[in-house]
């Protein structure tokens, strides 16, 4: 449905007459960290625990006033510690957190003595999983399981998150995830995305939020949530940075190696980051294919494809703030991530017609290489309008480039018949440019209500090129067929409102954000185009009712859009093999979801929710027989018709004893599918689940041991049967060298049950495939801190082009 800007704008206005009425803050506490004489104390370490059991909840530091804020707590009984160098452990009495901000009386830390806290023994290692109103916080720092692992194989580990064959991510069993690290959208998704997470060490993440139903401060995308990633920053004070090095074998050796470095001095803070990573990657994929015609079987192919990647990448990110006044501070970054990747994959085909009989036999050889050598700069800006940062105003502009240069050779050989080979080459060269602006405003009024505002407009600009040549008999010539030019120029322009309030057992926020958009594509040769404009609303509500001291109620209701990446729209052919290749379809359209989910939480830490979402047009990646015939096949993305997603998540913490905590997330889900493709109708689903299990042990003497598992039943996902898969996980970790020095053993996937098992079936073609990695690894990895005890953080910025970032695998 279109509306027009004026429509929307007046929608904004009496919106914003209705924050007095409607809105939601959940309680924010705060307090300062003081010193024995009274002095504030900067970038303390203030924890917040659960009284019941000393878990603890958040953690933060104290900024240069002192002062430290915790936000979006449930209601519950509490208690705050805080540290810092120098200075003992000091608690305060347990306290309980109702509907309303509170703020603590002032802590005085103690001068360092022997003396020890007696009235509750505190849990030094922040909880593998936090609970929140609207989020799974996973902290990936400190955890064993990071050492020497990928981001990519992080994430697959993570409650809630499956991987599949492309590397599309899905979120409690739904695909259309929108992936943020500190705050920008990835420039990628499907394979493009999975490159640049096996770039990134797992060992560079703090933390991982899982996010189901974002506000509407968030672009509208992500249909099935926010997948956020916030990279390690040091907390120290002075010049200090940390190095890490890590060693890890499966089938083939992986090395990951990292540096960081931060300084700060007086209004200036510098702050840097690298990271190298070589590893060489096994793959195999085994195909079984059958061909129909008029409902009868004419006959098969069978395929093993074996093969070694070679992955050399380096990610960089370097920064500046600078503080003009108490109000006002100004920041600049730039990141950047060049990878190199070389893959060899030999082939060997056999077809057999309708009796079984050898039709054909050739073997080829698919070498390819990456490289992508992408860079973001970020301007930043953001100023209080009075002292108590009651009104705040931030801004940021962007510039992104993103390159790809492919290079392919496929060498066929045919024994069955005997025939002269063929040599397929294919190079393609292709960038991407974004630029964005965007500015947010927040201001907080006495009677309890919140109102934030901001608008946001982006360019993309796309422009790739590819060339086919046949080499035969020594002779060359340019495939017209399958070379082109593709130009994708996109513009999005759009403005949000979110309003929140507090009563006194109740809490409600109230979201709209409005979206333009302007598409156009065209492939020069043929003259083939299309153009899209529209504009969409997108409305969000959330309730939350606190029924007792142990539980609370929360509702929330949102409508999100998913756009096609500019990869799943670009026409070029990318070959798997010398009968598969991967193609986009400029003929997509966006996939619109509406989301409810109810949450029962008790005692703050067991969670039910029960969810429903629907999509209208939803974008599936699907395999068919290609035009072309000769039992070939052809892997894009198409719109069925709608999809229903039922689900129920159970969150089971549990302490059996004071030394092993154990996290259990069940998701149980039913995902139906309604739409036809090349004479296929589909109206089908299957009650599906998964299961993360982790447990910590805290050993003694600076050990701790981590073991977990994680089983996937059979699922089915549009046209695509998985079968059941998981994997066990274990890992050891020291604290050594006065707490500067962590050593990490870990072993992943220990059976090696994580190979995959798939079925895509058609009215005229059924693929069965296996497909299996080097997933079994035994890592170690060595980090070592070093420099002054007590820095800054230094700010993450967000910037302004996280959407178009996300979509930029078109570039690739």
């Amino acid at each position: 449905m279109h509306f027009s800007l004026r429509a929307f704008s007046l929608f904004l206005l009496l919106l914003a007459g209705w924050s007095g009425l409607y809105a939601k803050s959940d309680p924010v506490l705060s307090g300062t960290v003081r010193d024995p004489a009274g002095t504030t104390v900067e970038f303390a370490t203030v924890a917040l625990h659960r009284a019941s059991d000393s878990v603890v909840v958040k953690t933060e530091f104290s900024d240069a006033t002192g002062t430290f804020r915790f936000d979006r707590l449930a209601a519950g009984s509490y208690f705050v510690s805080a540290s810092q160098v120098g200075f003992e452990r000091v608690q305060t009495a347990p306290f309980v957190v109702a509907s309303t901000n509170q703020t603590l009386a002032p802590i005085l830390l103690k001068s360092s003595s022997k003396t020890q806290l007696k009235e509750v023994t505190v849990q030094a290692r922040k909880p593998l999983f936090e609970r929140e109103t609207d989020r799974i916080v996973v902290n990936v720092e400190g955890t064993t399981l990071s050492a020497g692992a990928t981001s990519l194989e992080i994430l697959s580990r993570s409650p809630g998150v499956t991987v599949d064959q492309n590397d599309n991510l899905a979120l409690r069993g739904k695909q259309g995830v929108l992936v943020l690290i500190d705050g920008k959208r990835v420039p990628m998704t499907g394979a493009e995305l999975g490159e640049m997470l096996r770039a990134l060490p797992a060992n560079s993440i703090e933390k991982i939020e899982l996010i189901t139903n974002p506000p509407a401060k968030y672009d509208a995308a992500g249909s099935a949530g926010i997948i956020a990633i916030k990279l390690k920053k040091d907390g120290r004070q002075g010049t200090n940075g940390s190095v890490t090095t890590s060693y890890g074998y499966g089938k083939y050796g992986k090395f990951t190696s990292g540096l960081s470095l931060n300084h700060r001095h007086k209004k200036v803070n510098i702050f840097g980051n690298y990271n190298y990573n070589d590893r060489n990657q096994f793959s195999q994929l085994m195909l079984h294919r059958d061909f129909y015609q008029a409902n009868q079987f004419i006959g098969s192919s069978v395929q093993d494809n074996v093969g070694k990647t070679h992955w050399v990448s380096h990610t960089y990110r370097a920064g500046l703030d600078y503080t003009l006044s108490k109000r006002t501070t100004l920041g600049a970054v730039v990141n950047g991530l060049v990878n190199h990747a070389e893959a060899s994959i030999p082939n060997v085909t056999q077809t057999f017609d309708e009796l079984g009989n050898l039709q054909s036999s050739y073997q080829s050889a698919n070498h390819r290489t990456l490289e992508t050598p992408n860079t973001a700069a970020n301007l930043n800006l953001k100023h209080s309008f009075d002292s108590t940062g009651r009104s705040e105003l931030t801004a940021d502009v962007d510039f992104a480039h993103y390159g790809i240069h492919r290079l392919q050779n496929l060498a066929t050989t045919f024994t069955v018949p005997i025939q002269s080979p063929t040599v397929l080459d294919g190079k393609l060269n292709g960038g991407l440019n974004i630029s964005s602006f965007k500015a947010d405003y927040v201001h907080t009024f006495p009677n309890k209500t919140r109102l934030e505002g901001g608008v946001k407009a982006s360019w993309v600009n796309a422009d790739n090129d590819v060339l086919f040549t046949n080499i035969s008999e020594g002779k060359s010539v340019v495939d017209t067929g399958k070379s082109n030019q593709f130009r994708y120029d996109e513009n999005i322009n759009a403005a949000y409102l979110n309003v929140n309030k507090t009563f006194k057992k109740t809490s409600v926020q109230l979201g709209l954000r409005g979206e333009q958009t302007n598409a156009r594509g065209l492939q020069l040769i043929g003259n083939n185009g299309f153009e899209r404009h529209y504009f969409q609303l997108f409305p969000s509500v959330f309730v939350k009712q606190t029924v007792s001291k142990t539980q609370d109620l929360s509702l929330s209701l949102s409508r999100r859009i998913d756009r096609p990446t500019y990869n799943q729209l670009n026409p070029f052919r990318a070959y798997i093999d010398a009968t598969t290749y991967f193609t986009g379809n400029p003929s997509l359209y966006p996939q619109l979801s509406y989301n409810i989910e109810l949450t029962h939480t008790f005692k703050q830490k067991f969670m039910t929710s029960i969810s429903y979402s629907r999509t209208d047009q939803p974008i599936v990646s699907v395999i068919q027989p290609a035009p072309e015939g000769n039992r070939q096949a052809v892997s894009t993305f198409q719109n069925l018709t709608r999809s229903d997603y039922y689900g129920l998540t159970l969150t089971i913490p549990v302490q059996p004893t004071n030394w092993w905590t154990m996290d259990n997330n069940v998701v149980a889900f039913y995902n139906r599918f309604i739409g036809d493709l090349a004479g296929t109708s589909l109206n089908q689903g299957l009650p599906a689940f998964t299961i993360n299990n982790t447990n910590t042990f805290t050993l003694g003497r600076g050990w701790t041991a981590d073991l977990a598992g994680n089983y996937q039943s059979r699922q089915l996902y549009g046209f695509l049967d998985i079968q059941p898969l998981g994997q066990l996980n274990m890992g050891l970790q020291k604290i050594m060298w006065g707490k500067k020095g962590t050593l990490r053993l870990n072993m992943t996937d220990i059976f090696y049950t994580s190979p995959l098992h798939a079925t895509s079936t058609y009215a005229n073609y059924v693929e069965r495939f296996y497909q299996r990695q080097d997933t079994r690894i035994a890592t170690a990895s060595l980090t070592y801190r070093f420099g002054s005890d007590t820095v800054p953080q230094s700010r993450r910025r967000s910037g302004g082009a996280e959407e178009e970032k996300r979509r930029a695998g078109g570039a690739s």
